[in-house]
């Protein structure tokens, strides 16, 4: 209710969208901070067994038993993925990217922040057979964190800045799907991926035949889900998977779009709710007792220069590239030193890290949950304090230069 309340019917849909995502990147913070003080306290303990509380569901045969932690990494975030599915279809079949000239200068910024990331926490860790699984870590970028950033600074912050960086990060999000359904696969159970092959017809016959009901996509979608969770397959892929069957338009009223209707209705759980018990979970770092030899470990070195240094020069180097070559341009508004500000925000990974990062480690049996959480923290942090002064600096330049014109 508070949510819909918040909402001033004069807005655009991206300006309600870039609000929400701005007010959750608030609360994302909050929780983060909570968890940090949750491991570093006397509620410790505490904090450890809420955790590992054991949450078991059965139905005859079918026994799903996960500790919390878990319950909340799979399913939770299974939600989270079906809006990321959302949002992509929406945004490829009439949003920004469904124009190919707003697609090049995003999307190879997009490359460059995942591939150079990567890369740099390869070289600290090529050699560490356990810790290169997280090589995926730091490609990782978390639009939430990313646009309260922004958010801060106010109305000085061009438009073509948002949405660049909107774009940049859901590009970013398909990378990241693809590099889940394809490095972080368990082993395969083909008879729980035939159940979820069997259903894809069936999504397809309600999407044809215009059932804009949420009610029979849910069911499916929970059957959809715990097939893929039996299956090997990540479980939050069933998010995207159920998405991109949802109708974009009403075929009988061609002016309402059921899938914006929904979007616009799972923001407000994702971003007030979802994403912040998701950070509370996830983030809490125990530093007591910490030795030097475990903060320059390479996976927190890897992660943290991934983050920091890899996304400013492989967002920034070839988005520059791609301009100087005549690929594409900047969009009104955005200059190249608000690019870098932008490329350095994008260092933020905060959530998805976390969620790779825990996918990356959970099957080596090595616990290396001090390594990756410090890493993501150290990185997303320093990214978001460079991107943040900068362009306050250059932005607040360009308001003074303008008035005196």
């Amino acid at each position: 209710m508070a949510v819909n309340s918040a909402i001033r019917k004069d807005e655009t849909f991206i300006e309600q969208f870039l609000r929400l995502e701005s007010a959750g990147g608030i609360l994302l913070i909050a929780a983060a901070g909570m968890a940090i003080l949750c491991a570093n306290t006397p509620l410790s303990g505490a904090y450890q067994l809420l955790l590992d509380t054991p949450v078991e569901f059965r139905i005859g045969g079918l026994e799903i038993a996960k500790p919390l932690l878990l319950w909340i990494n799979d399913g939770l975030m299974a939600v989270f993925f079906y809006l990321i599915g959302l949002e992509l279809k929406r945004e490829l079949l009439e949003g920004e990217l469904s124009d190919p000239a707003n697609i090049i200068l995003p999307g190879v910024g997009a490359i460059g922040g995942m591939l150079v990331p990567g890369l740099i926490y390869a070289y600290f860790n090529l050699q560490d057979d356990v810790a290169i699984k997280g090589w995926a870590i730091p490609a990782a970028t978390d639009i939430a964190f990313a646009l309260g950033v922004l958010a801060l600074l106010g109305s000085r912050v061009p438009p073509s800045i948002k949405i660049f960086l909107t774009s940049l990060a859901i590009i970013d999000d398909i990378g990241a799907i693809v590099i889940i359904a394809v490095f972080y696969t368990a082993q395969i159970s083909f008879s729980a991926l035939f159940v979820v092959v069997g259903l894809l017809p069936v999504l397809y016959i309600l999407n044809r035949r215009n059932v804009t009901s949420y009610s029979p996509y849910m069911i499916i979608g929970i059957i959809v889900w715990i097939a893929m969770l039996k299956s090997g397959v990540h479980a939050t892929l069933a998010g995207v998977l159920l998405a991109f069957f949802f109708p974009m338009r009403d075929r009988k009223n061609p002016d309402h779009s059921p899938l914006e209707h929904l979007e616009h209705d799972l923001h407000g759980a994702v971003a007030y709710f979802i994403l912040p018990v998701f950070a509370f979970m996830n983030a809490g770092v125990d530093l007591r007792g910490m030795t030097t030899d475990q903060f320059l470990h390479g996976v927190p070195i890897g992660i943290a220069l991934g983050l920091f240094v890899g996304k400013q020069v492989g967002i920034f180097g070839l988005c520059w590239l791609a301009v100087k070559a005549g690929l594409t341009r900047l969009p009104n508004g955005m200059d190249m030193v608000s690019l870098y500000g932008t490329a350095a925000l994008c260092g933020i990974g905060f959530t998805m890290s976390l969620f790779i990062g825990s996918l990356a480690f959970e099957e080596t049996g090595v616990n290396l949950l001090f390594d990756e959480r410090f890493g993501i923290l150290a990185g997303s942090i320093a990214s978001g304090l460079i991107g943040y002064f900068v362009l306050k600096a250059h932005l607040g330049k360009k308001v003074v230069l303008d008035q005196t014109d």
